[in-house]
């Protein structure tokens, strides 16, 4: 205050000094907003405002019992992780709502400047706090929730400096008790603050920062999910949109199925609420124009395709008959899982392979280990010892334009290259996963929720899985595992009995794939 009054009142450097004062006078340094510490009322809001989730809740619920018996928050910071539209920022609302606490968000996709965190110094004409302090000073306690949305969109570590790094001491619950802000030049404590974060994609978040945080994923929602979500609450929410009243429409059960399965193909329901929004909003358009004929709409799959065109999505991705060399394997992808068809074609050679479908080095490696692996088996199934080296073959991945990567597609074409050198039909209504490894044994894989979930929007009846995924199908839920038997294997030739239409082993089918696999005498003296 000495220097502002030694300041030209006009002067720059007068109104930084000012702007600094200012802030240094609002900052809550000691005002705090009370706690609801009656944690049956948390959970009660947090059952209003989200179905399901139960696993999500208990943890949160268990965190903070734990702030309410020590009275701090010394534990690792919360990070909501999962497909986008699943809820993470809206659970994050309710945590603060239930809480009875101010909510903060930061949206940290796409920085790549430390000072956005740690702000600017006030040398600099037009410096300003970072976004954690800007945020406490717009919510006025010194204990908000704060949400730093997108931790794993952090782009940094070139001239500006890394602001991953500079996150590590505002989320070390060691470290930010001194939190000191370029701007401020004073230590603040943040160990009060609530932070929780919020990623899609975990393998792209700083390693020593993920290392800070207590991990709790949100997984694709089933269809019964979803429906149950826009029941109680995507139509309310867009009725209110709308500005319709909650006795002018109606969706059965079957309009909300048609409407997951034929217009949206994601993890989450933003897609599910736009096309709800856009059925209301061309009612709205028929009230109004004619008030007296459209007091009520109940809206069935036949008002659907008459106000959004026929369906977007197809699920014919599953095969539709047995056939040679064809396998439906599993996939995970952002919009949850797909049913991945592998393609297999043998033709005469020189013994080379070829792949094509878009794909990336590790299921080019899945692709050769499984090639490698068959090749073991040849005296087993009957295979001539030279046909591999007269004979090229090639595995294509359809949906070219999509690409594709991951191991977890080994068993699948292992089998599918089974299947085309011995002649023997796949069953059409089977599906798999699985990384393979050279002795054939079936390896545990990811996004096993999502796989399934894929495997019986296409009506698949078997789908096979590692048996170290055991922990994972037990948490699989019940609607999931009414849908599809689900059978666990420890290696491929546990699965061909299951895929094949024949015992590839059998007396009958070693004889057969040695007739058909026999080369001519003057080919093998070429």
């Amino acid at each position: 205050t000495d220097r502002l009054k030694t300041i030209t009142p006009g002067s720059p450097e007068g109104q930084v000094t000012r702007d600094y004062l200012d802030l240094l006078i609002r900052l809550p340094w000691k005002v705090s907003s009370q706690d609801n510490e009656d944690l049956s009322q948390v959970k009660k809001i947090l059952d209003e405002d989200h179905y399901g989730l139960v696993k999500q809740k208990e943890r949160i619920l268990e965190y903070l019992a734990v702030k309410g018996m020590t009275r701090a928050l010394k534990a690792p910071i919360l990070c909501l992780y999962g497909p986008p539209g699943v809820g993470k920022t809206s659970l994050a609302i309710s945590v603060a709502k239930a809480l009875g606490r101010k909510f903060q968000k930061i949206a940290l996709g796409g920085i790549n400047d430390e000072s956005e965190i740690r702000g600017h110094r006030r040398t600099y004409i037009g410096s300003m706090p970072g976004r954690i302090i800007s945020a406490i000073d717009r919510a006025g306690v010194n204990n908000p929730v704060i949400l730093l949305d997108e931790i794993d969109k952090i782009d940094g570590g070139g001239y500006h400096g890394d602001p991953a790094s500079a996150l590590l001491e505002v989320l070390d619950p060691e470290q930010n008790k001194t939190f000191e802000d370029h701007y401020l030049d004073l230590p603040f404590d943040l160990s009060n603050v609530l932070f929780i974060c919020t990623a899609n994609d975990l393998s792209r978040v700083n390693p020593p920062l993920l290392d800070r945080l207590e991990l709790i994923e949100l997984n694709t929602y089933t269809p019964f999910e979803k429906i149950n979500i826009a029941k109680k609450y995507l139509i309310k929410l867009e009725e209110q949109e709308n500005g319709l009243k909650p006795d002018m429409i109606d969706f059965t059960d079957e309009s909300l199925r048609f409407l997951i399965d034929g217009y949206t193909m994601e993890a989450g329901v933003r897609n599910l609420r736009r096309a709800i929004s856009t059925i209301m909003r061309k009612f709205a358009v028929k009230h109004l124009e004619n008030p007296a004929q459209n007091q009520h709409l109940t809206v069935t799959p036949e008002v659907i395709v008459q106000m959004l065109k026929q369906p977007i999505f197809h699920h014919t991705s599953a095969m539709r008959k047995d056939q040679v060399g064809l396998i439906n394997g599993l996939a995970y992808t952002e919009a949850g899982g797909d049913v991945l068809k592998i393609e297999v074609n043998t033709y005469p050679g020189n013994g080379q392979l070829v792949l094509t479908g878009n794909l990336k080095d590790v299921i080019k490696e899945a692709c050769r280990t499984a090639l490698t692996y068959v090749r073991s088996l040849t005296n087993e199934l009957g295979v001539d010892p030279k046909w591999f080296s007269k004979n090229d073959i090639h595995i294509h991945f359809p949906e070219g334009a999509v690409p594709k990567d991951g191991p977890s597609a080994g068993v699948a074409t292992a089998c599918a290259i089974i299947s085309a050198v011995t002649g023997i039909p796949a069953k059409c209504d089977v599906a798999m996963t699985g990384e393979v490894d050279l002795r054939g044994n079936a390896m545990p894989i990811g996004g096993l929720r999502e796989k399934t979930l894929a495997a019986a929007r296409e009506k698949i009846r078997l789908v096979l899985v590692p048996k170290e995924n055991h922990k994972d199908v037990e948490e699989l839920p019940q609607e999931i595992r009414d849908l599809l038997q689900i059978k666990e294997v420890t290696c491929v030739k546990e699965v061909l009995p299951e895929v094949l239409t024949a015992d590839p082993f059998s007396a009958a089918s070693v004889k057969a794939t040695a007739d058909r696999t026999r080369v001519p005498a003057e080919d093998k003296k070429r």
